[in-house]
């Protein structure tokens, strides 16, 4: 059983201080060191920005995911004229986003979309591998209007293809792409796992990808099955996948043996969902669940299901916490490879 790390998914609590549109220039990194430092004091192995370095206190609804990588790009405009918002509502393409994040009226480029600035800043202020997360081009062309590309294909490549030159020049130990849409859509699984390989192509360190059923307002948002997901999973060039699992039905976890031997399986053992704090022995008894499934040596990492910013800072600490002291009390009844 080689080491089981621990991690987050990405986002942390939006410190108060963070929310107001405007204010002191360095109230960023002071965030910034707050959730590095609560991290590390917490035994994380490999830490998030908290996902902080893109929060923008205009779009709060998603925390940055979406607004942050469309917003820079060209080709895409952030202004609607309101007959194409009342087209979008006539689509139902998302239910839980009133307004699309922007309209695409040209071909999608780079424009100053910017992954390695923002993360190299991150980096400078702690000694530990920190991920970079970015949201999965399908996630993306699903918020936006389209009225270039016609086809939703066609603008997921051009998201990928974009993601993809922008995370190449990032020298990150972790990159994990976000993709919270695929799960309630597996007919789609086939080409989506394309777009997602051109962006997983691109990244120089370990390449993971982060599956949820959704976390908006506490709620679950896709509905299916991972039985259905298996050959989206095993079509990934991936090497960890982080996936939600404490929310769902335990015995589920047996289709994971379908996935392919050399990819990493990451268990969700933290319930984002519910405010109770777990304790340390409810987390080992979930990775020890997991691993009498699937065998310890399939289980790379443990995490909880989704990011922490719908919750009170306090409770995601004591999550935090929690999770690494439920790991080390499972390992401590198993051999186990330290570094």
């Amino acid at each position: 059983m080689t080491r089981l790390r621990t991690t987050v998914v990405g986002s942390y609590p939006t410190p108060e201080w963070l929310r107001e549109p405007e204010g002191d220039t360095g109230r960023l990194q002071d965030a910034l060191l707050v959730v590095l430092k609560t991290q590390e004091i917490c035994g994380i192995d490999v830490l998030s920005d908290g996902e902080l370095s893109r929060f923008d206190p205009e779009h709060p609804e998603t925390n940055g995911m979406i607004e942050s990588f469309i917003r820079p790009l060209s080709g895409v405009f952030g202004a609607l004229e309101e007959e194409e918002v009342r087209d979008w509502r006539d689509q139902g393409r998302v239910g839980f986003r009133k307004h699309p994040a922007g309209v695409v009226r040209d071909a999608i480029g780079p424009g100053d979309l910017d992954l390695e600035g923002p993360y190299a800043a991150v980096c400078a202020l702690t000694e530990r591998p920190v991920k970079l997360t970015l949201t999965s081009p399908y996630m993306l062309a699903k918020t936006l209007f389209d009225r270039h590309y016609g086809d939703v294909r066609a603008l997921t490549f051009a998201l990928a293809d974009v993601l993809a030159g922008a995370v190449a020049g990032v020298s990150a130990p972790v990159v994990q792409v976000d993709e919270a849409h695929i799960t309630g859509h597996p007919e789609d699984g086939e080409w989506v796992s394309e777009a997602l390989n051109r962006v997983l192509d691109a990244v120089s360190g370990e390449r993971h990808v982060h599956l949820c059923f959704g976390n908006y307002g506490g709620r679950t948002v896709q509905k299916g099955l991972w039985e259905d997901l298996i050959p989206f999973l095993n079509a990934l060039h991936a090497d960890h996948l982080v996936l939600e699992c404490a929310r769902r039905d335990p015995d589920e976890v047996q289709v994971f043996r379908g996935i392919r031997s050399d990819l990493g399986i990451g268990v969700g053992v933290v319930d984002i969902k519910d405010p109770e704090v777990e304790s340390a022995e409810t987390i080992a008894r979930r990775i020890e669940h997991a691993a009498g499934v699937l065998g310890p040596d399939r289980i790379t990492q443990v995490h909880p299901d989704c990011g922490f910013w719908m919750l009170p800072r306090a409770v995601a600490d004591e999550k935090m916490r929690a999770l690494v002291q439920g790991r080390d009390l499972f390992i401590g009844t198993q051999p186990v490879d330290r570094p």
